[in-house]
């Protein structure tokens, strides 16, 4: 059945074509498996909260009748401003319109949150663009352009909130930079969430074309409820596509888990347990709740724009296994730089087994991709990444994340990375163990090797399941790294940063680019030695020393150009050290393209063809670098999918001739 809704009908109807309801929700009430919602072009500003899963043969499509043409908002227009004093102008808003949640009042805080909590999960608007929070009138009326921002010019726009007790008002006060708010657009943030089920298991869901904004989200570490602007909220099967998916104060879209009162932001509101310990006690607990591959996950997440939001465009813990993010376009993500913690990237993602991240274009954000704990079976192939570190006029936060391309920290692997373009001051943060990458393009460094990962006990699975096979720390080494091109397309110089975790001290953070950063590592022949394999009787205790020593690594294969430096033990590599090496990406009427030399510079340097059975098994949970369903892979396909031929050259180009070809297209629906 077609359900039809249209914000812009005469009055309220019964869903069919010829009265159609005027709110999606009305709509979400009655779906049923099979049904299709087609929503109508319009303004809808209400919170759709489906009531009735579909199934896996029959879902229930939720259709923007036009691409984008349907918007669901969490903001509301507000009128009746007057001229407090001088550039600022005050309004006067009814508490009644939040219902049992105050934006005003819900401070953006809870566990792995680093930044002062001096911001709130409202947010007012002027024409579309967010204005920043002051924390005082004062602040207010001085208009003072933000350190921190990336867009300082629009920084000098803020607002200020308070609450008038007697009246039950939530009293605004903005500068709007000279503009006119009687004359302009102006909203402010009202509802938490623009799409999410109330209820978990609400599954087999779709999405498809919708223009999602403005909602006042939440923070959303992994140890609490977590919510976005669009949720399956511990779910199956959901499809999220071709939608523009942007302003959220926190996450755009949110693949979390299940809502655990017990163990809710424990750190922050409790104090007597540490967050990672809480952490191990959410991935333990997950199983009471039903986390298997049969009830959670395996959802698509599609050929979105998502942008402008401030703790990440997609995040999630353990809800988002077993999914694909492909073709979507993720930007300008963190860019106010008002929140600081451990959770906020392009794509945020803890547990993400068996996830594959592929085809998808990020930059602008402070984080590109960051695999927190159990990136077991994670794939993160065919992706654009570029622009992704502080513009050197920024003033890095206290308590604001470090910038990278990709981060992958304190899992077990297998992590595969593979044919990526990486092109951000630093590619990989690499604070874990059981990392592969195979055929890609790095303009940055590798960072935190052997670092950052303390004493934090991690949990490993059985392959390609949810079920925990084991904890253990993080040894560092099991990587793997064949036939990639590293350029030092950056400084080489030291860089000294703020802690994001501790902001009072300061850290040194390596950006000398290649792998000689595993100089120090065993190959497999050396680490293998150590354990007298022979010895028929061996004395369990003598073996403890190397049970807790670094893991061995395998480079081969790869190229170094402008100063990139090789591990001292690589076999067969290529470098250059000429400065006339160059890599950079060119945008063209929403089209990329690189601009690149390196080709014609390695010449006729060729490698091996990699595959599943040369990368071998990540050491604790003992997987292959494989499939999802366990298919063997051989690296015979590119960054564009062409075939690589008998002739292998590192990078993730199959040809001098591929390199030149268009990166990344402008998205139809943008």
């Amino acid at each position: 059945m077609t359900i039809y809704v249209d914000a812009n009908a005469k009055h309220d109807g019964n869903g069919s074509r010829e009265l159609p309801f005027r709110r999606i929700n009305e709509a979400a009430v009655i779906a049923m498996p099979g049904d299709e919602i087609l929503v109508a072009p319009g303004i809808y500003r209400e919170y759709v909260n489906p009531v009735h899963a579909g199934t896996e043969d029959a879902r229930i499509t939720y259709r923007s009748e036009k691409p984008l043409g349907a918007v669901i908002t969490g903001a509301e227009q507000v009128n009746g401003w007057t001229r407090y004093k001088e550039d600022v102008w005050v309004t006067r808003v009814k508490n009644g319109i939040f219902g049992d949640y105050n934006p005003y009042t819900t401070l953006v805080y809870g566990d792995w949150y680093f930044a002062s909590p001096n911001k709130h999960t409202g947010c007012v608007w002027l024409n579309d663009e967010a204005l920043y929070e002051a924390t005082s009138i004062e602040e207010c009326l001085e208009g003072k352009i933000y350190d921190c921002s990336w867009d300082p010019e629009s920084s000098v726009r803020k607002w200020y909130a308070t609450q008038d007790t007697a009246t039950n008002e939530t009293v605004i006060y903005a500068n709007f930079g000279g503009a006119d708010p009687e004359q302009e657009k102006v909203e402010i943030t009202v509802r938490r969430e623009c799409f999410m089920p109330e209820k978990e298991g609400v599954s087999y869901i779709t999405v498809s074309g919708f223009n999602i904004n403005k909602a006042a989200t939440t923070w959303a570490p992994p140890a609490a409820y977590q919510d976005g602007m669009i949720s399956p909220h511990w779910s199956k099967g959901w499809i999220i596509e071709d939608c523009e998916i942007w302003g959220s104060k926190c996450a755009g879209i949110c693949v979390g888990r299940y809502f655990d009162p017990e163990n809710s932001n424990f750190y922050t509101t409790q104090h007597v347990k540490s967050p990672t310990q809480m952490e191990r006690d959410s991935v333990c607990r997950g199983q009471f709740y039903g986390w298997l591959k049969e009830n959670i996950g395996g959802h698509i997440i599609r050929r979105n724009n998502i942008h402008h939001c401030e703790q990440g465009g997609i995040i999630g813990r353990m809800g988002g296994v077993f999914s694909i993010i492909e073709d979507n376009h993720i930007h300008h993500i963190n860019n106010m730089m008002e929140l600081g913690g451990a959770e906020i990237a392009g794509i945020k993602m803890h547990a993400a087994i068996d996830v594959i991240m592929r085809r998808n274009h990020i930059h602008h954000c402070t984080m590109g991709i960051w695999c927190d704990w159990e990136a077991q079976g994670t794939r993160i192939t065919q992706n654009l990444l570029h622009d992704n570190l502080r513009p050197s006029f920024a003033k890095q936060l206290a308590g604001g994340m470090t910038c990278q391309d990709i981060f992958v920290e304190v899992s077990h692997g297998p992590t595969l990375i593979d044919n990526n373009i990486l092109l951000s001051d630093v590619s990989l943060r690499i604070a874990t163990q059981g990392v592969a990458m195979v055929h890609n393009l790095c303009a940055g460094s590798l960072t935190f090797v052997g670092e950052g990962t303390s004493w934090r006990y991690t949990p490993y699975h059985m392959p390609h399941r949810t079920e925990v096979m084991g904890f253990m720390t993080i040894l560092h080494g099991d990587d793997r790294f064949y036939n990639n091109l590293f350029i030092q397309k950056w400084s080489a110089e030291d860089l000294v940063l703020l802690s994001d975790s501790a902001p009072d001290e300061k850290y040194v953070e390596n950006r000398k680019v290649g792998t000689w950063c595993f100089d120090e590592y065993p190959t497999y022949e050396e680490w293998i030695a150590q354990f007298d394999m022979e010895e028929t009787y061996p004395n369990m205790r003598k073996h403890e020393a190397p049970h807790f020593g670094h893991l061995p690594v395998w480079i081969d294969g790869n190229a170094y150009f402008k100063g990139a430096t090789p591990w001292k033990k690589e076999k067969h590599s290529f470098t250059d050290g000429s400065e006339g090496a160059y890599v950079d990406v060119k945008e063209k009427d929403g089209t990329y393209f690189l601009d690149t030399n390196l080709y014609e510079i390695l010449g006729d340097f060729k490698a091996d063809m990699i595959s599943t059975d040369v990368l071998g098994k990540a050491f604790e949970p003992q997987q292959k670098f494989e499939d999802p369903d366990g298919t063997p892979i051989t690296f015979d396909h590119d960054y564009l999918g062409n075939h690589r031929a008998a002739d292998v050259i590192p990078g993730p180009f199959a040809s001098a001739e591929d390199a030149k070809k268009e990166l990344y297209g402008k998205l139809s629906i943008e």
